[in-house]
């Protein structure tokens, strides 16, 4: 690369505002795309369908007569399953059985218990009645985007999984629909953009509306997902991803580089970091990045990113590896280290955890099991990956007795009137015994 990639140093007295700079990202939204958004959710909120349609023609070129033809048959979806190559279909069964799998073990079950005064508590669990994933359509389709969203909705219990995805020009990817069939969606609309998250959170005359809403999109996805929050849920609002690699400087260069590629080649504000003790090995890294970004198909977008946002920090040891790695907490983290087990106490903060030298982050991208919709920019710091948990509610379970309204009337009687609220003290004093 003609420029080059960051390199920084712990003892460097700037380190601190150096490694902020690096970090920072603006997610400011542009007021014109707000704009906009505002203004399509606002005509799909008022007027349905109509308007659905309308911006259907505007933004992916498709011109229909009724919504009734942005309504994908479900039979679609196995005609595509058989029709893509068998290698393609086993892969994406392989990985969906995988995915289930390891979702399975995080279904959360219902809980009572009884104290000694025969009071009843516990936490009734119940999943969404009906979730919305939106999965982008067009050249940038991803089939694993749609196992990873929609199987923990099904283990969950949901009970009606929609699926929206842009097909621009009428142009319709047989992978995600296959992706759909295999994992189990019930009902697929060819919509995208902020119309489709519009119809998914307010409903329209075909559209049901949703609890929730799911999964990756542009801008203008991503924006109607953060201004309809709070009429439903969403999973996050994710900024670009990142990848960041601990090595013990034992690993070969060149699988170093080609996981720093695997993020970087996203988008160019994609991140790519390499934490090392070893200050030759940062030089034999940086040596196999020149040797093989020229081998690369998206070479560009991967310098850009490699330039603008990657960086080589040398640390003194394992443990400061660690903790800077916990200041950043970073969506993906790897740990290319002898013994990775003996770390994961100092790691606190991190999206995902791929431990050892050949666990490559790609392969938690399709086939690991755990979820690949991760926590980015730093709030790995207090979120999680999305999971089964994420399509679950849970309702608090109480039942006195006579005996224990009795015996903790007394104690709200006390609080509720230390706050001033009288009817509050009343009503649990009416049931104290005398």
């Amino acid at each position: 690369m003609n420029d080059r990639i960051t390199r920084l140093t712990t003892t460097q007295s700037d380190f601190d505002g150096a490694l902020a700079k690096l970090l920072a990202w603006d997610d400011s939204v542009d007021h014109q795309v707000n704009e906009s958004v505002r203004h399509i959710l606002h005509e799909v909120k008022t007027r349905g369908d109509a308007a659905v349609m309308e911006f259907t023609e505007q933004f992916d070129r498709l011109k229909v007569g009724s919504m009734a033809e942005l309504e994908m048959d479900k039979s679609r979806l196995q005609e595509a399953l058989e029709r893509i190559p068998q290698d393609q279909r086993v892969a994406l069964e392989k990985a969906a059985e995988r995915v289930r799998d390891y979702h399975e073990r995080q279904d959360q079950k219902s809980w009572q218990y009884e104290d000694e005064d025969g009071t009843i508590l516990g936490q009734k669990v119940t999943p969404l009645d009906r979730a919305g994933l939106y999965v982008p359509g067009g050249k940038a389709a991803y089939p694993s985007s749609v196992l990873m969203n929609a199987i923990p909705a099904k283990v969950a219990g949901v009970g009606e999984l929609i699926m929206v995805v842009p097909t621009p020009d009428g142009v319709v990817n047989d992978m995600v629909l296959a992706a759909a069939a295999i994992a189990g969606v019930d009902r697929v609309f060819t919509l995208g953009g902020a119309q489709a998250v519009a119809a998914l959170a307010y409903g329209t005359e075909t559209v049901p509306a949703v609890d929730k809403i799911v999964g990756p999109g542009n801008i203008f996805v991503a924006t109607a997902k953060r201004e309809v929050f709070g009429v439903v849920g969403i999973d996050m609002i994710a900024g670009p991803s990142e990848i960041l690699v601990i090595c013990d400087g034992k690993t070969d260069p060149d699988w170093i580089a080609m996981d720093l590629f695997s993020q970087a080649e996203h988008d160019e504000q994609a991140q790519s970091i390499l934490i090392s003790p070893d200050a030759a090995f940062l030089d034999a890294v940086e040596a196999s990045i020149n040797k093989l970004l020229p081998t690369m198909e998206r070479e560009e977008i991967i310098r850009t990113s490699m330039i603008g946002r990657g960086a080589l920090i040398h640390v003194a040891d394992l443990k400061e590896a660690a903790e800077v790695s916990n200041r950043i907490a970073p969506e993906h983290l790897e740990l290319s280290v002898e013994d990775p087990q003996a770390m994961l106490e100092d790691i606190r903060h991190a999206g995902a955890i791929f431990m050892g030298r050949y666990t490559a982050e790609a392969l938690g991208d399709y086939c690991a099991g755990p979820n690949h919709v991760l926590p980015t920019s730093g709030t790995a710091r207090f979120s999680s990956p999305l999971g089964v948990y994420d399509f679950q509610k849970r309702s608090s379970l109480i039942g006195f007795s006579p005996e224990g309204a009795d015996r903790m009337g007394r104690v709200a009687s006390v609080l509720a009137r230390g706050e001033g609220l009288t009817a509050h003290a009343r009503s649990a004093e009416y049931r104290i015994n005398e």
